[in-house]
């Protein structure tokens, strides 16, 4: 292979007089010149009465073949996509479209192209419209370029990212030892993952350098050149996205929103593979140390070229970046952004009509939609949702989607297993006696909680578990707390004082206070003792014994409660000496939400007799679980059998084993902790200018901050709801909970970050400002 020498020698020196005559002599154009930027070749534009003109003048030890192609592969993407606005040489007087002179001492290989309309633009002035089609006019000169070669593309040049380690002795040049170590580590992970992988992606002649300083845009945004072909090579096709992302990225707080604007415009010509997805975190990184590495050479060779020197800050910035994301999720994001179908573009009045369509086929008595302006999310990465015009929004509200929205491991495991088989559970099949062997390993040692029973949903969970716990007292009655949501079914509706209908309120069922530890409610042991054995007294005024004592373990619509242990063991004692069983429901709480191992119950040192998973379990696909001892399922059993048509179905499964390995290979329930504790250090310390929050409490990555009358404390009912919708303004997405609606309630995927926690903060901060 050979090897070029272009960023190992000075750029031309050429005069404007020597380019005004090579420009008359060669081309038999006239007009004045002047210099324009470059990095190591030198560029003329020259205007006279025949137009304006960019004389290119190669580095002396450019081959000839080199810029051959370059004008070669013009002329090939012209003949396939003659939309694209391209510099088509203009061939000198002898014929040739290269010529060759002797300028400045040495020799250079030069051509003449037209001066295209447009300017370079900079990354925050692209919305994202400009930025999408940036993407795609960047595909479409990379499916133009399939099918050519020249012997040209052979030649070795620094900036394909394939040979990125061939620099690593230059970064000896950084002295700051930290930013050394940083881009060390990033070389470290290049070559573990991305090095052995590049021989088998796909490969081609490319252009590598569809940047903005190699873009002509209008006022509007829309590409009207494409210029500076000088960095092509034959080598990974997915390497013009990370040369072109760079650039969108500069400067920015947050390089997903570009990404996420630029990636579906690029795979809507190009799609990419799924081991090209999964390496676009660590190819944006490696091109950062490309070019930190290549400007600390040619500095050093060239100081005086300014256009070098320009480069390496905000390179150094974008790798902080990607380090305090973290390069996995960052991984991960990108790897959604990439394969996501991309969305039809946002007609006038389009949600307004889907709105009304949705009313007319869904129905009067299904919730209202989210938020006082909907949102028309197109899809998610991580802890982000997307919206039809590709707005970015921080999800600090679904906990279903526990490990990240549309995780790439989840995803793929489905994909994989419903393109196998889906049967139910009348036949023999492995994945759901791993799930249910991984389960009750999980539980507490000596629990008993041995035997699970899969199901579809929560709701689904915990009228199974009502099942199990009249079938095995014998009794009917339930014992829940004021506010609790447990399901939907006809009897986990009686169970839901949050569902009831006003003025409503089923025989069979009573109701205790939760533990609020803010307002001094039921939150000793004696106090929550007392409401306990009350509630049974008012079931046995009616003739009922009580079945069940059913917990949500973060009391989460009753206003989140983290109450100690010993509160929660006395609910318990007075439950189960009245005869009920006590139902842990870990809907919303458990699979590493509190931060805690995976069961939030676990936090008290409490056995349940029965526990109910469901939401977090597939990741946002249906499965659900009861868990619980065997005597009490054999008791069932010796009644009626169990069986539900998808419960434990084989994607279900492998779904949930997915998100199970997910949750500790990525040690998400250590961040869980870590993230939560900071987020409520940050929301205490806003408190204290705020005083309209009143209380700010939670576990793990569930936290409820409480509004409240800053003069009065009484609960702030319309302000939540107000504060909820401005947070959707500004791009973060919470919710409300409390009987009085006047709790926030902030529970996001447990992937989110410190950034994204202290971004909840900012502006909740922000909105309270007024």
């Amino acid at each position: 292979m050979k090897t070029s020498g272009v960023l190992h020698a000075a750029p031309p020196r050429l005069t404007v007089g020597d380019a005004r005559a090579i420009a008359r002599s060669r081309f038999g154009i006239d007009g004045d010149a002047s210099e324009l930027v470059s990095e190591r070749d030198q560029n003329f534009l020259v205007r006279g009465e025949a137009g304006a003109w960019v004389l290119k003048v190669s580095n002396a030890a450019e081959e000839r073949a080199v810029v051959e192609m370059e004008v070669a592969a013009v002329e090939h993407i012209a003949g396939r996509d003659p939309d694209l606005p391209l510099p088509r040489a203009r061939p000198a007087l002898d014929g040739e479209a290269v010529a060759a002179v002797e300028a400045g001492g040495s020799r250079h290989f030069v051509r003449l192209i037209p001066y295209l309309p447009g300017r370079n633009r900079r990354p925050w002035e692209l919305d994202a419209r400009a930025m999408r089609q940036i993407g795609d006019v960047t595909g479409r000169v990379a499916h133009a370029l399939r099918g050519f070669f020249h012997p040209g593309a052979g030649r070795r040049i620094e900036w394909d990212q394939k040979h990125l380690l061939d620099l690593a002795p230059h970064a000896a040049l950084v002295r700051d030892t930290e930013r050394r170590a940083l881009l060390e580590r990033v070389l470290e992970r290049f070559a573990d993952r991305v090095a052995p992988a590049l021989p088998a992606l796909r490969a081609q002649v490319i252009h590598n350098d569809v940047t903005l300083d190699n873009l002509l845009l209008d006022d509007d945004g829309a590409v009207t050149g494409i210029i500076d072909f000088g960095d092509m090579a034959h080598t990974a096709a997915i390497l013009d996205v990370p040369a072109t992302l760079q650039s969108l990225v500069r400067d920015r707080e947050d390089i997903f929103d570009a990404a996420a604007a630029f990636l579906p415009g690029y795979t809507s010509v190009v799609p990419p593979e799924a081991e090209e997805a999964d390496l676009l975190a660590d190819l944006l990184a490696g091109r950062m140390a490309q070019t930190i590495l290549i400007s600390a050479w040619r500095t050093r060779d060239f100081p005086d070229i300014d256009y070098i020197t320009g480069w390496a800050e905000p390179a150094w910035a974008l790798l902080g970046q990607l380090e305090r994301v973290g390069f996995d999720r960052a991984g991960q994001r990108l790897t959604v952004l990439a394969r996501a179908p991309l969305a039809r573009p946002r007609q006038p009045g389009s949600d307004e009509e889907l709105i009304g369509r949705r009313r007319r086929v869904l129905g009067t008595a299904l919730e209202p939609l989210s938020y006082r302006r909907p949102l028309h999310l197109v899809r998610g990465s991580g802890a982000w949702l997307y919206d039809a015009d590709g707005r970015a929004y921080l999800d600090a509200y679904n906990n279903v989607p526990v490990v990240g929205h549309a995780h790439p491991r989840v995803a793929d495991a489905i994909a994989r297993q419903a393109s196998l088989l889906n049967t139910n559970t009348r036949y023999l099949h492995a994945a759901v006696v791993e799930l249910a062997e991984r389960i009750t390993a999980s539980m507490p040692d000596s629990s008993g909680l041995g035997t699970v029973m899969f199901v579809n949903s929560g709701s689904e969970a915990n009228d199974l578990a009502w099942r199990l716990a009249t079938t095995a007292t014998g009794a009917t009655g339930g014992i829940v707390t004021e506010w609790a949501y447990h399901g939907m079914t006809a009897a986990i509706a009686d169970l839901s004082p949050s569902e009831w209908p006003r003025g409503r309120r089923p025989d069979r069922v009573e109701t205790i206070p939760p533990p609020d530890t803010y307002r001094g409610t039921a939150d000793s042991a004696e106090e929550v003792r007392q409401a306990t054995e009350a509630a049974i007294e008012r079931l046995a005024a009616r003739g009922v014994r009580p079945a069940v004592l059913l917990v949500d373990s973060l009391f989460t619509s009753d206003g989140i409660f983290s109450p100690p242990a010993e509160v929660v063991g006395a609910m318990l004692e007075a439950a189960r000496a009245a005869g009920a069983l006590y139902v842990a429901d870990e809907v919303q709480a458990g699979h590493g939400r509190g931060g805690e191992g995976l069961w939030s119950f676990t936090a008290w040192g409490v056995t349940p007799d029965v526990v109910t998973l469901g939401k977090p379990m597939g990741n946002g696909h249906p499965i659900a679980a009861v868990v619980t001892r065997a005597d009490l399922a054999d008791r069932l059993a010796a009644d009626t059998t169990f069986f539900s048509t998808f419960g434990g179905n084989p994607v279900a499964c492998v779904a949930a084993l997915t998100v199970l390995d997910v949750l500790e290979d990525e040690g998400l329930v250590a961040n869980a902790a870590v993230v939560g504790d900071g987020l409520r250090a940050g929301l205490r310390e806003l408190a204290r200018r705020r005083p309209v929050i009143g209380d700010v409490r939670g576990r793990g990555l569930m936290t409820g901050v409480e509004l409240v009358d800053s003069e009065t404390n009484a609960p702030a009912t319309g302000l939540a709801a107000a504060v909820r919708d401005e947070m959707r303004e500004r791009g973060v997405l919470i919710g409300t909970t409390r009987r009085e609606k006047n709790v926030l309630k902030i529970r996001p995927p447990l992937c989110i970050g410190p950034d994204e926690a202290q971004m909840i903060v900012t502006t909740l901060d922000e909105v309270l400002a007024g």
